[in-house]
């Protein structure tokens, strides 16, 4: 069995066994991430949901107030006008068959896909592709539209999509540790009041069951669930 090395045994021990605060527990992340690079900060929520039945799936979207200190190229499959309206819009790549041919060839260099609903006949043939990678445009969360010009500003912001996974867990970055503990507080409350928005009618009992926050290479900090849910109520 593989063991931590001495940074993170290190800062694995200014980490108590018991939940905090939220605020406290960003905090402790910021303090306990060691790598060299900018790690990411991320939270893992596990939901009392069921993703096997799918009046119980949670996903949506959320554009955190601070961004997620990178900018994704984004690709949209589009046509006509709408191709101009997405360059204008700042997307790094735009096309229509012959993205999806170099898609189908092994090219993913991108963060984000968006497609107006005509071209989801190209897109289509790629689900096997785009799917397991969280990349398929979906109308829910606003890659597939009309309104190319929108949803290439939300993403190049920072909107982040979440979905539970079939564990009935849901992963989701918020920010980097340069942020600061200020803007990644900011940004995880938008994110979990979006979560506990996205509730679906069919969730019965307690909603979120547990919330741990971690930096890329840092030790998770448990958060109080049930303060956390009573501040977005």
């Amino acid at each position: 069995m593989a063991q931590h090395g001495k940074k993170y045994r290190a800062a694995a021990v200014k980490v108590e066994p018991r939940v905090y605060p939220l605020s406290d527990a960003v905090r402790l992340v910021t303090e306990t991430a060691f790598a060299k690079f900018d790690e990411t900060v991320e939270i893992a929520l596990r939901l009392g949901v069921d993703p096997k039945h799918a009046d119980q799936m949670v996903r949506g979207t959320v554009v955190l107030p601070h961004g997620l200190g990178r900018t994704a190229r984004v690709l949209v499959f589009a046509q006509g006008e709408k191709i101009k309206e997405a360059e204008d819009a700042g997307a790094d790549f735009v096309g229509g068959d012959d993205m999806a041919k170099k898609i189908e060839g092994g090219w993913l260099d991108f963060e984000a896909v968006v497609a107006t609903p005509d071209m989801m006949r190209v897109v289509g043939r790629l689900g096997k592709v785009l799917g397991p990678r969280g990349l398929m445009p979906n109308p829910k969360t606003g890659t597939v539209t009309q309104d190319v010009g929108k949803a290439i500003q939300e993403i190049k912001a920072g909107k982040v999509e979440f979905r539970v996974d079939k564990t009935g867990i849901i992963h989701a970055p918020f920010g980097k540790r340069s942020f600061g503990a200020e803007k990644l507080l900011q940004n995880v409350e938008a994110l979990v009041a979006a979560v506990v928005k996205a509730k679906p009618a069919a969730a019965k009992g307690k909603y979120v069951k547990s919330a741990t926050i971690s930096s890329t290479m840092g030790p998770g900090v448990k958060v109080d669930e049930m303060a956390l849910i009573a501040a977005e109520a």
